[in-house]
């Protein structure tokens, strides 16, 4: 049976059977550089399950991937010195605890940039997810991260004043997204160094585990699915994600023990990807990116679902890499 996209990926995240694995691609700016054609062609081949939602975004209104400084929304000065990239913050809005007495989160954008979504959604057959809540980078964009570091490990009370504050502010957006028709909400944060948590699991679960419950109880609450990103090795919180309702999670398989994984969390919450954009997909070759592909297809795919193919394509990235990617979870191209 052909399913929609919609329903491929619902089916995928409920485990209920779907008629071949789910698709979704990230694409930085960077990755069409010099090459636009040739990528969107290949792009337009293997067309994504997932689609946009409609959202716009009031940061996108500053120039995140054009090199030059420009300040957020929160306050914070960010320094982009390469086109087509995320730059870095420089000067955080609160780099000195003095100024947290009159800062607030931009309570103004709140509920702006929703007017297209559910006629998107209503067009489309595809699966849309929207929110992206990010507690942890956000602590660090608006506090700075070596100063973000330093007050959990002290436990400085205003931190905790901080992150009531940016979750707050979270949660009110989050109201605004589930009264949409968007499949799912979706939430994030870059938690996993290559070898380890960024902070100890005790840690984690007592300031931040409670945040992410929230946001899935309250997509939970509306019928929407929960999704989170994080890259990094994190199976220390796995078992968490799952405990607080997580439906997928998109995470950096081959930074962990993708076999041990599949021994313990297969069939208990999906996996939304991701191939290797670190190793593999830029210094690999097409017999590598395939021989990655099979390795995860063999620890976590099964008919039933609980696995998405899933990738992010980037600056450098040859184009037969990603092309191999393609192929290896999905064959020859559908369209064109």
């Amino acid at each position: 049976m052909t399913m929609t996209p919609r329903e491929r990926v619902i089916r995928t995240l409920r485990f209920e059977g779907v008629d071949r694995p789910a698709r979704d691609v990230w694409t930085l700016p960077a990755a069409f550089f010099g090459r636009e054609a040739a990528l969107q062609a290949l792009l337009d081949q293997y067309p994504s399950d997932f689609g946009p939602s409609g959202y716009i975004d009031p940061v996108d209104e500053s120039p995140l991937y054009v090199p030059g400084e420009w300040t957020d929304p929160w306050g914070s000065r960010w320094v982009n010195i390469q086109p087509g990239m995320i730059g870095e913050v420089k000067h955080p809005a609160l780099d000195d605890w003095r100024k947290l007495d009159d800062w607030q989160p931009p309570w103004e954008l709140l509920g702006r940039g929703f007017e297209q979504v559910n006629a998107t959604c209503t067009a489309s057959d595809r699966f849309i997810h929207l929110g992206n809540p990010r507690p942890f980078e956000r602590l660090q964009f608006v506090r700075g991260t070596e100063n973000a570091y330093m007050d959990l490990a002290w436990g400085v009370p205003q931190v905790f004043r901080l992150l009531e504050m940016i979750h707050d502010y979270y949660m009110r957006h989050l109201e605004h997204v589930v009264r949409t028709d968007v499949d799912a909400v979706s939430f994030m944060d870059d938690w996993g160094s290559t070898h380890a948590l960024l902070i100890s699991p005790d840690m984690w679960a007592t300031y931040f585990k409670p945040l992410y419950r929230d946001y899935a109880a309250l997509a939970h609450a509306h019928g929407k699915l929960a999704l989170m990103h994080s890259d990094g090795y994190i199976m220390p919180i796995y078992e968490h994600l799952i405990e607080i309702g997580v439906d997928a999670i998109n995470s950096q398989l081959f930074t962990m023990p993708i076999e041990k994984i599949a021994g313990c969390f297969k069939g208990r919450i999906t996996f939304w990807g991701e191939m290797d954009r670190q190793g593999i997909l830029p210094f690999g070759t097409p017999e590598d990116v395939r021989a990655a592909v099979q390795r995860a297809r063999d620890a976590l795919w099964d008919p039933r679902g609980g696995m998405i193919g899933q990738a992010e394509f980037n600056q450098g990235m040859p184009l037969e890499n990603i092309r191999a990617f393609f192929e290896a979870w999905w064959g020859p191209p559908e369209v064109g």
